[in-house]
């Protein structure tokens, strides 16, 4: 399909930036441009009709860290890179807060939980929060971040469950108003946002680029940000960034619902919060680990299977509920939590890799690579 005269000259001619992805790294990306510079022609390219990727089909937890994925890391790397990590998760969330609101994306410090249905990690959890106090309080500026909160367990109504750690300075969002509110901010700049343009060949010549869309449309332009996270390999097969599909569903709205807050199970692999008296659950990658790696969105019964048993038998054991709806959403993992955020060639850059933190990260790995792009022009 070819573009028409008008189509070519009013959206893709003396194009400055393209940035492909319309998730929260890339428009991020796109909003930091534009408040350096106003007169930066850019526009997003997105293949789907709204992000394709993650960022508006997670959790919406605006985390940092639980005890046990902290003390994970602890023991492959070193206490000053997962602290750091730690800050710049913290500062991402301030970011995006400061950036759009709290208004706007259903802000909400309920706190976050970590729940144990055996006692021994529960232990070496608890062994360790003076710890992890002492080495947040820096970071939150807050005391005692992370407690003890066995005596939220029955007025939670669960089930099974043993102990809970409560993270304080945890909170929630609606990731559907963050990228709306996203979408709306960098279009009044005067960014254009592209839905159903799938890039699939991008090539560096030397003075410009050349973006060839799915069905073989051409368009040039300076710079190009890769932002497209768990789809990466597609743009960018040697690097390490894998995909990695997350199993959501959400429960019909529940009559004096009991839980409030974001809560992580079995390290992480499990997660759930609640919203608008639903309670939204999601998780069990780790059942196969393989078949979850892909870009392909869909969702299987063993997954489902064992979201509806833990619903029945700990999060909701003497409730009635009904599922609503289910979806999946694609993250980009690899073997470091770190970001990829580099320059491919002299005119092309990314920032891939979120590793489930797009929430905490996202704004920051925007302005990131966007600060690279600018200085390059």
């Amino acid at each position: 399909m070819s573009l028409s005269y008008w189509e070519q000259t009013t959206y893709f001619n003396d194009i400055d930036v393209a940035i492909i992805g319309s998730g929260i790294v890339g428009l991020n990306a796109a909003l930091s441009l534009k408040k350096k510079n106003k007169n930066l022609k850019i526009v997003v390219l997105e293949r789907g009709m709204l992000p394709s990727g993650a960022s508006s089909k997670n959790a919406g937890f605006a985390c940092f860290g639980s005890p046990s994925e902290l003390l994970s890391d602890l023991q492959n790397t070193s206490e000053n890179e997962v602290f750091t990590l730690v800050e710049n998760r913290w500062k991402g969330l301030l970011r995006l807060r400061k950036n759009l609101g709290d208004k706007a994306i259903d802000f909400h410090n309920w706190g976050g939980y970590e729940v144990f249905d055996t006692k021994k990690q529960y232990t070496l959890c608890e062994s360790k929060i003076e710890y992890l106090n002492k080495h947040t309080l820096p970071i939150i500026g807050k005391k005692n971040v992370y407690q003890n909160a066995d005596d939220k367990i029955n007025s939670f109504g669960f089930k099974n469950v043993k102990h809970l750690i409560v993270n304080t300075a945890e909170a929630q969002i609606d990731t559907g108003k963050m990228i709306s509110a996203l979408i709306a901010k960098v279009r009044k700049l005067g960014v254009e946002v592209m839905n159903g343009f799938e890039v699939k060949k991008i090539a560096d010549n030397g003075k410009s680029v050349t973006i060839t869309a799915a069905h073989n449309e051409l368009i040039k332009c300076k710079r190009v940000i890769i932002a497209t996270n768990g789809f990466a390999k597609q743009l960018l097969p040697n690097y390490q960034v894998e995909p990695a599909r997350a199993q959501v569903l959400i429960t019909y709205p529940i009559k004096n619902l009991k839980l409030k807050g974001t809560f992580h199970f079995d390290n992480g692999y499990y997660y759930f919060r609640n919203i608008n008296n639903r309670v939204l659950f999601g998780g069990g990658r780790n059942l196969d680990l393989i078949t979850e790696e892909t870009t392909e969105f869909g969702l299987t019964q063993l997954v489902q299977n064992k979201l509806e048993n833990l619903l029945n038998t700990m999060i909701l054991p003497n409730t009635k509920y009904s599922i609503d709806m289910r979806w999946s959403g694609i993250m980009g993992l690899g073997p470091q939590k770190k970001s990829i955020i580099r320059a491919t060639s002299d005119n092309i850059f990314c920032a891939v890799r979120l590793g489930g933190m797009g929430v905490a990260i996202g704004s920051l790995v925007g302005e990131e690579v966007a600060a690279m792009v600018e200085e390059s022009l």
